[in-house]
């Protein structure tokens, strides 16, 4: 189940809607249905707060004004292993490329 914290992304009519984060989830008075508190990422910034069953949160499809909807949790993709040569820096410089740290550039 998705936790607190955990990005998703919220399909409507099967479609991608908008990336969320969710910022809270407390148990509703009824068995296995929760209030989840959801941050959508977009512009401008807006907080809802839906009742969901768990296997909602967990990516089952609802309903919602009689149109469907869906969560689905958004894990980081691993990056590539640059060490055995099978994927290529990007950029101008293709492995010529240095860290610049931002805090030194601050006390410029």
């Amino acid at each position: 189940m998705a936790v607190e914290n955990d990005l998703v992304l919220v399909y409507h009519e099967g479609n991608p809607l908008t990336f969320a984060r969710i910022e809270a989830i407390s148990p509703d008075i009824k068995p296995d249905w929760y209030h989840v508190k959801l941050l959508l990422l977009q512009i401008p910034l807006q907080v809802v707060t839906w009742i969901l069953r768990d296997l909602y949160i967990n990516g089952d499809t609802f309903t919602m004004g009689g149109k469907e909807m869906r969560l689905e949790l958004v894990e980081c993709p691993d990056e590539p292993d640059m060490d055995d040569g099978s994927a290529k820096p990007a950029g101008p410089g293709k492995g010529d490329a240095k860290v610049i740290s931002l805090a030194d550039l601050k006390k410029r």
